[in-house]
């Protein structure tokens, strides 16, 4: 593999670029990842993977928002992370463990086209809904049917960690104009000690339901994986729906499976859009 080898994918049109720490000649500094991921004077993304040396998994991975911080766990990023390393030959299994910052994740290549991961499936680890643990200062036991007042609005959050923070408000209709006013301002709300990530939910059956995204770090976003799972564990939990459903996003449908102790499983497509290399006149002013 070259040297400053990069790939970019999407999940559902949430994308990121993917990285190998082994095949860099720079660090990814804050204001790298934000060059990166500026759409005009970088290659523009949701986020940079970053593949990473473990002892703990068969594969190691950081996350980065394109603000420059980091994130525990994602969705979409872990199956364009699995979709890396099966397309360009780290590894041929069809299944593997990823460590992140958020937990140990199990995928599985469920299908793929012309030797490519096309359908991957996560576990993305056990949905947790205590307050401490979230982390989120309000409620006591759990955060269900919590009250919050952000700008000039009340609303009924519903929170829940599914290896990173999640603040889902059900609707019976979905506004994009409602979560990109008041989305920055939950995800950065007192009462959030590490930002959170905001939904804005509609269930539509027992098996189905529509979400709008604010993502943590990234801002309103087409599709994200922890997302559809918070929302699916969401939606079981206040008996809006069932434990086997599909998450309908701008971007596309994710499957979301959560067993009786609250373990989730992710399945959905992803697609790689261009790999190369970081050219020189770059390098020389992210440098």
């Amino acid at each position: 593999m070259e040297k400053n080898f990069f790939v970019k994918s999407h999940g559902l049109g949430n994308d990121y670029i993917v990285l190998d720490q082994n095949h860099m000649e720079f660090k990814l500094t804050t204001s790298v990842v934000k060059r990166i991921c500026d759409v005009h004077f970088g290659i523009g993304s949701d986020g940079i993977l970053l593949k990473t040396d473990t002892s703990k998994a068969d594969f190691g991975l950081r996350i980065f928002n394109p603000d420059g911080s980091e994130a525990e766990k994602s969705g979409n990023g872990l199956r364009i992370f699995c979709k890396f390393l099966y397309d360009h030959e780290f590894t041929k299994a069809r299944e593997f463990t990823i460590e992140t910052k958020g937990g140990i994740a199990r995928a599985n290549i469920l299908e793929t086209t012309n030797n490519k991961a096309r359908i991957i499936r996560v576990d993305m680890g056990r949905a947790v809904f205590e307050p401490s643990k979230i982390p989120v200062n309000l409620g006591t036991h759990e955060c269900i049917d919590e009250i919050l007042i952000a700008g000039d609005r009340e609303f009924r959050i519903n929170c829940v960690s599914v290896g990173n923070p999640h603040c889902v408000i059900l609707r019976d209709h979905l506004d994009v104009d409602e979560i990109l006013k008041y989305g920055p301002l939950i995800e950065n709300h007192i009462v959030f000690p590490k930002r959170i990530n905001v939904q804005f939910a509609r269930p539509v059956s027992s098996g189905e339901a529509e979400i709008l995204i604010w993502e943590r770090g990234a801002g309103y976003t087409l599709a994200s994986g922890s997302s559809s799972c918070a929302v699916a564990c969401i939606m079981a939990k206040t008996k809006r729906t069932g434990k086997d459903v599909v998450i309908k996003m701008k971007g596309g449908d994710l499957k979301i499976r959560i067993d009786d102790q609250w373990n989730i499983k992710m399945t959905g497509e992803v697609r790689e859009i261009a790999h190369g290399s970081l050219s020189d006149e770059l390098l020389e002013d992210i440098v």
